[in-house]
C-alpha cells in the first residue's frame, strides 16, 4: 500500500474526503518527524512506539575494493511495534 492507497483507505473508513485525511496525514508525518528530531518519543498505545536510537561508529568494507571504511555514529529513527498491532498481525 503506497500513500494514496492509505489516503484513500482512511477516507473511505472515517467518511472524511481525501484532501483532508491528506492534510492530516501529512500533520501526523510532521509531528512524528519534529518530536523525534527533538530526541522525544511517540506513544500511541496499543499500536506502538516511534523512537530513535544511536547506531555506534564502526568500521564497514566497500564491497567493490574491500576497502575498509570508517562508517561514522548516526542516530536512526524505530518504530517498536505494539502488543494489539502484533496480535493483529499474527492472527
Amino acid at each position: 500500500m503506497n500513500k494514496s492507497e492509505l489516503i484513500a483507505s482512511i477516507a473511505e473508513k472515517s467518511k472524511l474526503t481525501k484532501k483532508d485525511v491528506e492534510v492530516v496525514l501529512k500533520g501526523f508525518i510532521e509531528s512524528v518527524e519534529e518530536t523525534l528530531e527533538k530526541g522525544d518519543k511517540v506513544q500511541l498505545v496499543g499500536f506502538g512506539t516511534f523512537e530513535t536510537r544511536k547506531r555506534a561508529a564502526r568500521v564497514g568494507r566497500n564491497p567493490r575494493t574491500k576497502e575498509e571504511i570508517e562508517i561514522p555514529e548516526s542516530t536512526v529513527p524505530v518504530f517498536k511495534a505494539g502488543k494489539e498491532f502484533k496480535d493483529k498481525v499474527n492472527k
